[in-house]
């Protein structure tokens, strides 16, 4: 992990509203730069939350579950409003269960990012590589299911002794 000098920069990638240093949701510290698993995202050297851009936070699943098929579905359970405001806009943010896990984020609902506080970046991480073996022991199941009925020879037998 390598940090790098507080903003202000120019990133193409971000918003123009991040040529202001961003100040930490939880404790108004001043969000350092660093790379976490080969992505940029803002770390609280206070508190360790991290601020992922709308984008970073698809990267981060990608890297774990780099088939786009496993990252399908619902990401957000159980919206509230949030007691964090964002750090690039100041509104308040959402917050929810990801991935109906008893995981609870912080969104800016304009999609300016992601607020994860410390250690949620390994359990978002962990949780995605669990989905990931999830589909795959249920794909394996189906093809074992489908080996098992095809052992029985000949197809199966409906009510009156025919074949279906």
């Amino acid at each position: 992990m390598t940090v790098r000098a507080p903003l202000p920069r120019w990133n193409p990638a971000r918003p123009p509203a991040y040529t202001e240093a961003m100040l930490c949701p939880r404790d108004q510290t001043q969000l350092l730069v660093e790379f976490h698993d080969g992505i940029e995202v803002d770390h609280c050297p206070t508190c360790n939350g991290r601020w992922l851009d709308h984008h970073e936070m698809d990267e981060l699943e990608a890297r774990v579950a780099p088939d786009p098929n496993y990252r399908r579905g619902m990401i957000e359970y159980a919206r509230r409003e949030s007691e964090l405001n964002c750090p690039v806009c100041g509104k308040r943010m959402l917050a929810f269960n990801y991935r109906a896990n008893p995981l609870e984020l912080d969104r800016c609902e304009d999609e300016h990012g992601w607020w994860l506080d410390a250690g949620e970046v390994g359990r978002v991480r962990d949780l995605i590589e669990e989905r990931v073996r999830g589909l795959h022991r249920a794909a394996s199941a189906e093809e074992s299911w489908g080996q098992f009925l095809k052992g029985l020879g000949g197809g199966v037998k409906g009510r009156f002794g025919r074949k279906r």
